[in-house]
């Protein structure tokens, strides 16, 4: 699995709007590839976020991603993402090498 995470910061009064936001851009992404994203908030600073994306494989997320890119509706939902920001974005790339599941 190829997994991307990303950190930043969203203004408080604008939950609402960045799940939204989310929801709207894995419709965009679930047409073009198979994914899994998680959306975690911190326990200690509520602006704090981090998204984890999985992804089948890197060459399949490097096919898609420039197709994805390049649509209005996914670049005018950037910049209501960006909007609703007060740092910047980081980002990393990962490869996952186990997967274990207790329930």
């Amino acid at each position: 699995m190829f997994v991307k995470v990303y950190q930043y910061h969203i203004q408080k009064n604008k939950v609402d709007e960045y799940l939204a936001i989310q929801e709207k851009a894995s419709e965009i992404y679930g047409r073009h590839l198979d994914f899994h994203t998680m959306c975690l908030n911190s326990k200690d600073d509520a602006t704090k976020w981090i998204e984890i994306s999985r992804y089948k494989d890197e060459n399949e997320y490097q096919k898609s991603i420039d197709m994805i890119n390049e649509q209005e509706e996914i670049q005018e939902l950037f910049k209501a993402f960006q909007s609703i920001l007060f740092s910047e974005i980081s980002e990393e790339d990962f490869i996952e090498k186990k997967e274990k599941y207790t329930f």
